[in-house]
């Protein structure tokens, strides 16, 4: 009898020829600067731990007196018996930090993004949507069987015309609602979205406006906030997503906004409902990440340092690289055969740097996808920059 699960194989050989087979390094030590791959020291170049605060001390004792005090499961759902006050404190805290009425937690930002698009929007809805936007935004428009408009990149002309397109033709249409979705700051290339400009746009259309700030988070800002606190919108945003996952060193995804709002997603959003809860040693850590980004500020201002410091590095070099405060920086290869071989030769070289390729990114952009956190010191960046450099000759 043929095994019905053969065509799979046929599949990944079509991914193998294609030269976009994945497989994964595996890190033996903690996620701190310089991590262990195969019993060796390598520079981590790749990691969303901005600040470095993975393995801070006071989150590793945070997690532990958590994990006595709550154990190591919520053991349900919200809904049904896995509310904490854990989730509500960290609720809580991450609503201060927000500076908005209410926030709610999820278990990641995939869960966060699909589950609050596929509430919010319906067939009866028209979604704007940036081009680069995240996965999880993709699959949560698509979830909800919206009208999709797909905009170029932080192109805010095309978004309007969108938008007064969809004025004009919704009555025939029974468009409803209009929402706005973009990352603050783009995953993949580090940029930043016109916020000002889209919130502008919101209210002149009037508009739901959803923001990711997953990449952002505890990064920019006065507070650390994010991008909208940073270009002083937050209040013309309806909906701020994020995660503690990356900067704030810990786990899972909120939703800022009003409490209409987070009353509405915890009725509506399917990923909130039908999963487990977050550990609550999870929740008590990142409540402690959210101090801590608030009580430190030199933290950021030892990743900007860095990430001035990687920049100009690598513009020296003769990267044509932005002007971008954010940590996410790439080195754009384009083959992806020759960006995995760079990968490969600079790990050889102690840094290791993901390559990054179709789905992931458009064809043709395969890259370098180098990030630098709080943590680096000076001598390890420029051994990276020395590393780019040497190979930098096969690009």
């Amino acid at each position: 009898m043929t095994d019905p699960l053969d065509t799979l194989s046929g599949a990944l050989e079509e991914i193998k020829q294609k030269g976009l087979l994945r497989s994964m390094h595996t890190i033996e030590s903690m996620q701190g600067p310089v991590v262990k791959i195969n019993g060796r020291d390598v520079i981590l170049m790749c990691s969303n731990n901005y600040l470095g605060l993975a393995n801070h001390p006071e989150l590793i004792r945070t997690a532990a007196s958590a994990a006595r005090k709550y154990g190591v499961s919520a053991g349900a759902s919200r809904l049904i018996s896995g509310n904490m006050s854990a989730h509500e404190q960290l609720e809580h805290d991450t609503a201060g930090f927000k500076r908005t009425e209410s926030a709610l937690v999820f278990n990641s930002g995939y869960h966060a993004n699909t589950g609050i698009i596929s509430a919010v929007a319906d067939a009866d809805t028209a979604v704007l949507s940036d081009e680069l936007n995240h996965a999880s935004i993709i699959d949560g428009i698509r979830l909800s069987r919206a009208q999709v408009y797909i905009y170029k990149h932080r192109n805010v002309n095309m978004v309007e015309d969108m938008l007064r397109s969809i004025n004009n033709e919704s009555h025939d249409n029974k468009l409803s609602k209009k929402l706005i979705v973009t990352d603050s700051v783009f995953s993949m290339d580090g940029d930043i979205a016109p916020l000002k400009e889209l919130v502008m746009l919101a209210e002149k259309y009037n508009a739901i406006i959803m923001i990711d700030e997953a990449h952002a988070t505890g990064v920019l800002g006065k507070n650390g906030a994010g991008a909208a606190e940073m270009l002083g919108v937050s209040s013309g945003i309806h909906i701020q997503m994020g995660t503690f996952s990356k900067a704030l060193g810990s786990f899972g995804a909120y939703a800022a906004g009003s409490r209409p709002f987070t009353d509405f997603i915890i009725n509506s959003a399917r990923s909130f409902i039908f999963t487990t809860a977050l550990p609550p040693a999870v929740c008590a850590v990142s409540s402690k990440a959210i101090q801590l980004v608030q009580k430190h500020p030199e933290l950021r201002q030892k990743l900007t340092d860095n990430i001035n410091f990687l920049r100009n590095g690598l513009r020296s070099i003769g990267f044509n690289i932005a002007h971008d405060p954010t940590p996410i920086i790439s080195l754009i290869i384009g083959d992806a055969d020759k960006t995995m071989q760079l990968s490969s030769m600079l790990l050889g070289k102690g840094v290791f740097v993901s390559g990054i390729r179709p789905p992931s990114v458009p064809d043709g952009t395969s890259r370098l996808r180098l990030t630098v956190t709080a943590a680096h010191t000076r001598q390890m960046l420029i051994k990276v920059l020395d590393a780019i450099k040497n190979v930098c000759s096969f690009i």
